[in-house]
């Protein structure tokens, strides 16, 4: 594949430290975060950050995902973005947030379908550090009837919704996928399979195989990055040609979680690596996966 091939990045992220309440960026840190200390990530990451790192590759429409910005300030955050586009012609598109199981949640949600830019919601459910550790109706998780009132607000609003779960809850994620069978739900992060020994890739592969069963569901070829671990090529190109494969490329789209992604792996180094993935693959396949389904599904004329 040649560097000028066009790229829709289907997931990244920016933020202003100075302009907004990022608690997870400013406050104090997350002991649990996925891949370990991410004091690297506690620094302004603005759009000629994101055109710094990508320059080596065609990227001609972005999809930027909420990035946990204060949650009194939902809607702030998609209006602060709809200034960066207007200034330096990015992102593209906003997975914008709003809460499922709060009083305002309807109010939220119709705010955030108003503006221009958004096309979807990513609302993480509350979920266990670990398999079993979380009641499956508790408040807040997917099985919670009041969250669950509030994903159904997405078919009415006519959002996509992304979602974010551990692997340990994917499974439980086809229920809720059922619930709005009008709506194209995108699972973040290649259903992070973050534990590979054969146990965890085998609970790993049950849950997708049970997402890719479901037809309103796509996948986030993205975050393949591992706590306190390399980046290895060739056990992560495995798991992305083995989810291609129970999804097809149509139901692919390859995404880089800038700046996140960079505590494991730069950005041209990446894409070198999914472009190396599917060298393969005829052209068709590979304009799916690294522009046409995030094109189709975020509703971008790009």
């Amino acid at each position: 594949m040649t560097d000028d091939f066009e790229i829709v990045d289907a997931h990244y992220h920016l933020w202003n430290l100075d302009q907004g309440n990022y608690p997870f960026l400013v406050g104090q840190p997350e002991p649990d975060f996925f891949l370990g200390d991410y004091s690297a990530l506690r620094r302004n990451y603005l759009p000629h950050d994101y055109q710094n790192d990508s320059s080596g590759h065609n990227i001609i429409g972005t999809v930027h995902c909420e990035a946990e910005r204060e949650r009194t300030d939902q809607v702030g955050e998609t209006l602060w973005l709809e200034q960066m586009a207007e200034a330096h012609d990015m992102p593209t598109a906003v997975v914008a947030h709003a809460w499922f199981d709060t009083p305002d949640a309807e109010d939220i949600i119709a705010k955030q379908a108003e503006q221009p830019m958004v096309r979807g919601i990513r609302s993480k459910p509350r979920t266990g550090n670990a398999p079993g550790t979380m009641p499956a109706d508790a408040p807040g998780t997917m099985g919670d009837p009041l969250w669950r009132r509030g994903l159904k607000l997405l078919e009415k609003y006519y959002l996509s919704y992304d979602l974010r779960v551990p692997v340990w809850h994917l499974k439980e994620a086809v229920n809720i996928t059922r619930l709005i069978p009008q709506t194209t739900v995108i699972i973040n992060h290649t259903g992070f399979p973050w534990d590979r020994s054969t146990t965890g890739m085998t609970l790993w592969r049950d849950a997708m195989q049970a997402m890719a069963n479901e037809p309103n569901t796509v996948v986030k070829l993205s975050e393949l990055g591992l706590k306190n671990d390399p980046w290895r090529y060739e056990e992560n190109c495995a798991i992305v040609l083995e989810v291609i494969e129970l999804f097809r490329p149509n139901r692919c789209m390859f995404a880089s979680n800038f700046p996140v992604a960079g505590l494991r792996i730069p950005f041209d180094d990446l894409y070198r690596a999914y472009k190396k993935m599917v060298a393969d693959f005829s052209l068709d396949e590979k304009r799916m996966l690294f522009h046409d389904t995030a094109a189709r599904v975020y509703r971008l004329d790009v």
